[in-house]
């Protein structure tokens, strides 16, 4: 008896931690059947195909396409990128996935998911899981704090350009809870695939705790080369961002993290940014540190060792 899809949205990757992507590959290499919703087609679509993926392509702001997708299938990931959209495509998913009798859904979502949250994002984050809850089809929640990769790309102008990471960071004493995405996924993907779940359930990942002095340090042990710190404004950090292609409502939600950190500064609820046994229980490894993230992805720093 054929086995029944999961789907797996954001499955081709986008700009940021590529989770759907890493799920539905980690989902695939275990043999079970996915069906990958992607915006388009092309060589990243192709690629998963070659993997053994059913392909769909569509738009999760449209409740048509939704709906088709969710037709047939036993559970979901869901992603939704940092942009504008998200409550709108969380009630089409919630729809589309309650009319098709879905059992399972996984919703990824950031760690301060609450009412009083620092950032709108945040705040639309509690919102959809309120949603999806709402719709009593399992659904539970994967609170993720900061994507190592989401890091390493805001540095990637200023470092290999001037050797310097120019943030609106305050002090090198602030400390940032980071998680590398694979890490996201994997327990994603254990979730997917637990025998059962208590609906409404969250799972706070937080991969390790680092002072930003720590992570400079990361970055020359890797590198080879000297990296410092250059404190920047908010304002010169929010029109840098937009010219890089950020688009607003990541901009907005960043701007606001950024000032959320500062205030923390070095001293971090413990209880709520503790490094938890989820990714090693759930993912089936210990978090990949961040220092060993750079070295995996050494290529696309940039930069160049003196040696």
């Amino acid at each position: 008896m054929a086995q029944i899809p999961i789907l797996v949205t954001g499955a081709a990757g986008g700009r940021q931690g590529k989770t759907g992507k890493h799920v539905a590959e980690m989902l695939l290499a275990r043999g079970l059947p996915v069906r990958a919703f992607v915006h388009g087609i092309d060589e990243r679509s192709d690629r998963l195909a070659a993997l053994g993926a059913e392909i769909f392509a569509g738009d999760l702001l449209d409740i048509r396409s939704v709906q088709r997708a969710a037709q047939g299938v036993s559970s979901i990931y869901f992603a939704y990128p940092v942009m504008d959209g998200l409550l709108d495509a969380t009630a089409a998913m919630a729809l589309a996935a309650r009319e098709a009798g879905v059992s399972r859904l996984v919703n990824l979502v950031m760690l301060q998911s609450s009412p009083d949250a620092p950032t709108p994002r945040m705040r639309q984050n509690y919102l959809s899981e309120q949603i999806f809850d709402w719709a009593t089809i399992g659904a539970v929640h994967v609170r993720a704090t900061v994507f190592y990769e989401n890091l390493r790309a805001l540095v990637s102008t200023s470092l290999p350009a001037q050797g310097a990471i120019r943030l609106p960071w305050g002090s090198e004493n602030t400390m940032l809870p980071l998680v590398a995405a694979q890490d996201v996924a994997r327990v994603s993907a254990g979730l997917l695939t637990q025998p059962s779940l208590v609906p409404g359930t969250h799972y706070p990942l937080v991969g390790s705790v680092l002072a930003l002095r720590d992570i400079i340090a990361s970055f020359r042990n890797v590198l080879g080369t000297h990296v410092s710190y250059e404190e920047i404004s908010d304002e010169q950090w929010r029109s840098d961002a937009l010219a890089r292609g950020y688009n607003q409502h990541a901009v907005d939600h960043l701007s606001h993290l950024w000032r959320a950190l500062r205030a923390a500064g070095s001293d971090l609820k413990r209880e709520r940014y503790a490094v938890t046994d989820l990714i090693e229980t759930l993912g089936g490894t210990k978090p990949k540190t961040f220092e060993d993230f750079l070295r995996e992805d050494r290529d696309t720093i940039g930069v160049h060792s003196a040696a």
